[in-house]
């Protein structure tokens, strides 16, 4: 091993995923360590290309709007294509994520409402159970 490679358990480490999650990505063809019999040897191009696919996970994008990403880097145009259609994705996956925020802070506004509505039956229950003593 040389030092622009690094082994499963060094990639694990470094980036806190399992074996089975580099196996996976592999299996999607999203990674491709090098084979040296048994061995799988990540290089920088698998440490750049995972580090992508978990801030996209992160993101909720999805493994095959990932893998368009990534496949778009080899284009001969500096990556204004890859960069471009990453600016899309983001800002949909935005508007998502505001909304689902939005949506969750009404729930949570709710659920407390209700919470505090239960809060005055119990304690009018209470009171009228001490006054019947």
């Amino acid at each position: 091993m040389n030092n622009d490679t690094m082994t499963i358990r060094q990639m694990c480490d470094a980036f806190d995923v399992t074996p089975r999650t580099l196996r996976f990505y592999e299996a999607k063809e999203l990674l491709f360590p090098v084979r040296e019999g048994q061995k799988r040897l990540f290089t920088k191009r698998d440490r750049a290309r995972l580090k992508l696919i978990l801030r996209g996970k992160r993101f909720g994008f999805s493994l095959e709007e990932i893998r368009q990403l990534l496949d778009l880097y080899h284009m001969d145009d500096q990556q204004q294509t890859q960069i471009s259609r990453t600016y899309e994705i983001a800002r949909s996956r935005l508007a998502d994520m505001e909304a689902q925020r939005d949506e969750l802070n009404e729930a949570i506004s709710d659920l407390q409402d209700q919470l505090k509505w239960g809060e005055k039956m119990i304690a009018s229950m209470n009171q009228q159970r001490n006054a019947a003593e």
